[in-house]
C-alpha cells in the first residue's frame, strides 16, 4: 500500500487510537504493525473476526484478557538455563489462571462466535504446573509449605530466633548492663542481633563486636551468652537458601518443559487481544461490518469520517459499475476534500479488517493500491511550489495505476494557469481511467465538469450549498455539477455587494441576476457586536476600495501599455519581474527575473504594480535593470575616457520553458 496515501489519509491515527484499547505489548505492537491487505480471502478473515469478538462484547463485555506482565521477558529466558524468580513463576502461575478463564468464557460463547471461541481449544491449561506454583509461591516469595524441608528450617529457625530475642530482652532489662547500654532495642547488623553498648563499656561487655555506628560512639555486640544461638540460626538460614533455590530450580525445569504450550497460550491471547481491541473500537464508534468486493464496487452509506466523530457529516457515496470515475465540485469549505479523505480512509480500514462508521448494506471494493494527491504538498526545503508537488505525486500514480488502484485527487488542475491547468487535469484524468483506474478527483475548473458529464465512465457530483443560508451542506449528491458559490461566500463574509456584482459582471459578462440585498438578514447586536461590525465592514471597504483601485489599473493597462520598469507577472512561471524592454511587434517583451532575461508574450503577462507606483520620480531605473559593474564604468566613462575599459552588453536573453 502507497506509504504516502496512508499519512495523507491519517490512516496512523486509526491505528493509534486502536492500539490505545489493547492490553498486552505484545497486541500493541501487532496493531502497530497493521497495514491493509490485498489478499481478498485475509481480509474476510479480519473482518469475521472483528465481527465475532464485536458479538461477543454485546453480549457480554467482561473479556478476561491478561496484560502479559513480565510475560515476553520470561518466554525469552525459557530453556536458556536461567533460574526464575518467585516474581516471574507466580506471572506464569497468573497466565495459567487467564487461561482457564479465557477457555470457560469463550466456552460458553461458542454459539455466539463460533470461529474465535474455537481458538481457545488450542490453549493449554496445564493443571499439574499451576499447582506446583500456586502452592510453592505466595505473594512473590517462597511459601513455607513448598517442601518438608523448607517447613522443618524455618520452624526451626523461628524458635531459634525467638531464644536469642528473650535472651537478649533478658540482657537489655538487667541492672547489670544498664549503665553499659546506649539504648534498649534490639537491632540487627551482618545479620545477626545485637545490643547497641557505648563505647567506653565495649571490653567490660562480654560478647563480640559486630559493627559500630557512624559517630563511633556506640558499637553493636552480640553478647556471648547467645552466640551459640546466632550460629545455629545462620547455619539454618544457608540450608534455607540452599532449599529455596532447589525449589526455584524444580519449578523452573517444570516452566521449561512447556516451553511450547506456554507460546501457543501467549500467542493465543496476543491474537484475542488484537481482535478485541479492533472490537472495542467498532464497539465506541458504532461501527458495523461491510460487505467486501473485488469488483470495483464501492457503495458507503451514511458514512462518517472515523477521526471527526459526532461533527461529520454522512456520506452517501457510490461509485462502481458503468461509472468508476467521479468529479466532485462544489464550494471551499464544502466538504470536497473531506469527503475524498473518507472514501479513501475507510476503504483503508475496510482493508485491515476494521469495521467502518456507516449503515447496513454499505460495500467496499478490495483495491491493490490507494494513492492520494490532497493538500498543497508544497515545500521549502525541496523549493516545490503547489503545482510541482501535485506533478511529482501524479506522476507516481500514472507509473503504477493499474485496474486495482483507488486514486484520490483533490482540485486537480490548480495550482497553474487555468487554461493549462484544464487541460492537463483532463488528460491526466483520460489517462488514468485508461489504466483502468478507480477515480475520486474534486476541481473548480467548469471544462472539467462538462468533460466529466459526456465522459464515458464519468460521472458528476456536487456538494450541496444552501443559496438561502449560503451555509454549505456537506452532503454529496452525485449525477450533478455545483458551482463554487464564491460570490457567494465572498458576500456572506462582509464583502461590498457593488464588488461582488462588478466581479460577477466581469467573470460572465451579464448583471448578477441574484437579489443582493435579499442575502442581508437583519440582526439584533449588542453594543460590543455593534463596535466590532462596524470595525470589520469598514476594513471590508477598504479592502473593497484597494480591490477596486487594482482593477482600474488592470483596465488602464491591459492593453498590452507595458513599460520599461513595470512589475508584471509572469503566469507561466508564478512569479514577478520587471519589464527591461517593451513590446516588440510580435507582441514579445524582455522580462528581467532573478538577473536574468527572458523573452516573453504580452499575453502571458499582468501588470502587478506600475512603475509609477513602485519607483519614486526621477528614479534612475538602470539601478535595476543594468548591473552595478556597468553603472560604474559608465559613470567612469562619462568623466573622461580610459583606455580598455568596456561596457559588456548584457543582451543574452533565454526564451522561457
Amino acid at each position: 500500500m502507497n506509504q504516502n496515501a496512508l499519512q495523507t489519509l491519517e490512516f496512523d491515527k486509526i491505528i493509534a487510537e486502536v492500539k490505545s484499547l489493547a492490553m498486552t505489548e505484545t497486541a500493541k505492537t501487532l496493531i502497530g504493525q497493521l497495514k491493509p491487505s490485498v489478499n481478498y480471502l485475509q481480509i474476510k478473515n479480519w473482518m469475521d473476526e472483528t465481527t465475532e469478538a464485536r458479538n461477543m462484547l454485546d453480549v457480554n463485555s467482561s473479556v478476561p484478557l491478561l496484560a502479559l506482565e513480565n510475560i515476553p521477558e520470561i518466554m525469552v529466558k525459557l530453556g536458556k538455563g536461567y533460574v526464575f524468580t518467585p516474581e516471574e513463576l507466580e506471572a506464569v502461575g497468573h497466565l495459567l489462571e487467564g487461561v482457564k478463564r479465557i477457555c470457560k468464557y469463550m466456552e460458553a460463547m461458542e454459539s455466539v462466535a463460533p470461529r474465535l471461541a474455537s481458538y481457545a481449544n488450542s490453549m493449554f491449561v496445564l493443571d499439574d504446573l499451576y499447582e506446583a506454583i500456586t502452592v510453592a509461591i505466595v505473594n512473590r516469595a517462597v511459601a513455607d509449605r513448598a517442601s518438608s524441608d523448607l517447613y522443618r528450617i524455618r520452624k526451626r529457625m523461628l524458635i531459634v530466633e525467638e531464644r536469642i530475642r528473650q535472651k537478649l530482652n533478658d540482657i537489655l532489662r538487667s541492672d547489670s548492663y544498664a549503665a553499659m547500654l546506649q539504648d534498649t532495642v534490639i537491632q540487627e547488623r551482618s545479620g545477626r542481633l545485637v545490643v547497641p553498648v557505648q563505647r567506653q563499656y565495649h571490653k567490660k561487655f562480654s560478647g563480640t563486636v559486630i559493627d559500630t555506628s557512624s559517630s563511633g560512639s556506640t558499637v553493636f555486640m552480640e553478647p556471648a551468652a547467645v552466640t551459640r544461638l546466632q550460629d545455629e540460626y545462620s547455619q539454618l538460614k544457608a540450608e534455607e537458601e540452599v532449599e529455596i533455590f532447589r525449589i526455584l530450580t524444580d519449578l523452573t525445569q517444570q516452566v521449561d518443559s512447556h516451553a511450547r504450550e506456554l507460546l501457543i497460550n501467549v500467542e493465543t491471547i496476543t491474537h484475542y487481544d488484537f481482535v478485541f481491541a479492533k472490537a472495542k473500537y467498532s464497539r465506541s464508534m458504532d461501527m458495523r461490518p461491510v460487505q467486501l468486493n473485488t469488483s470495483g464496487i464501492c457503495t458507503i452509506k451514511q458514512g462518517r469520517h472515523p477521526l471527526l466523530g459526532a461533527k461529520a457529516v454522512p456520506l452517501d457515496f457510490h461509485l462502481g459499475g458503468l461509472n468508476r470515475a467521479l468529479v466532485i465540485t462544489g464550494p471551499n469549505t464544502g466538504g470536497k476534500t473531506v469527503t475524498l479523505k473518507t472514501v479513501g480512509l475507510l476503504t483503508m480500514m475496510a482493508q485491515a479488517g476494521l469495521h467502518l462508521p456507516v449503515e447496513e448494506g454499505s460495500e467496499i471494493a478490495i483495491f491493490t493500491d490507494i494513492m492520494a494527491d490532497i493538500g498543497d504538498g508544497q515545500s521549502m526545503e525541496q523549493s516545490l511550489s503547489t503545482f510541482s508537488a501535485h506533478v511529482r505525486n501524479i506522476l507516481t500514480m500514472l507509473s503504477c495505476a493499474d485496474s486495482g488502484s483507488l486514486i484520490l485527487l483533490d482540485e486537480l488542475g490548480a495550482g497553474t494557469d487555468p487554461a493549462e491547468g484544464r487541460g492537463f487535469a483532463i488528460a491526466v484524468l483520460e489517462e488514468l481511467y485508461a489504466r483502468g483506474a478507480t477515480i475520486v478527483a474534486t476541481t473548480h475548473l467548469g471544462e472539467i465538469k462538462e468533460f466529466a458529464q459526456h465522459a464515458e465512465g464519468f460521472v458528476n457530483g456536487c456538494m450541496e450549498f444552501d443559496p438561502d443560508s449560503l451555509q454549505p451542506l456537506y452532503r454529496l449528491k452525485i449525477g450533478t455539477w455545483g458551482d463554487s458559490h464564491a460570490f457567494l461566500i465572498a458576500l456572506k463574509l462582509g464583502m461590498d455587494p457593488d464588488l461582488i456584482a462588478h466581479a460577477y459582471e466581469i467573470s460572465y459578462g451579464t448583471k448578477m441576476a441574484l437579489q443582493l440585498e435579499s442575502i442581508v438578514q437583519p440582526e439584533t447586536l449588542t453594543d460590543e457586536e455593534v463596535i466590532r461590525k462596524h470595525r470589520e465592514n469598514q476594513r471590508m471597504r477598504e479592502e473593497a476600495e484597494k480591490a477596486q483601485d487594482r482593477l482600474e489599473r488592470q483596465r488602464k493597462y491591459q492593453k498590452k501599455n507595458l513599460k520599461v520598469g513595470d512589475r508584471v507577472y509572469i503566469s507561466t512561471m508564478q512569479r514577478t519581474g520587471v519589464v527591461f524592454q517593451e513590446e516588440n511587434e510580435k507582441g514579445d517583451l524582455v522580462v528581467l527575473v532573478l538577473g536574468k532575461k527572458y523573452r516573453i508574450n504580452n499575453k502571458r503577462l499582468t501588470l502587478h504594480i506600475d512603475r509609477e507606483d513602485l519607483y519614486p520620480e526621477d528614479y534612475d531605473l538602470d539601478i535595476v535593470l543594468e548591473s552595478k559593474e556597468n553603472r560604474k564604468k559608465r559613470k567612469t566613462m562619462g568623466k573622461h575616457h580610459i583606455e580598455g575599459l568596456v561596457i559588456e552588453s548584457q543582451d543574452g536573453i533565454t526564451n522561457p520553458k
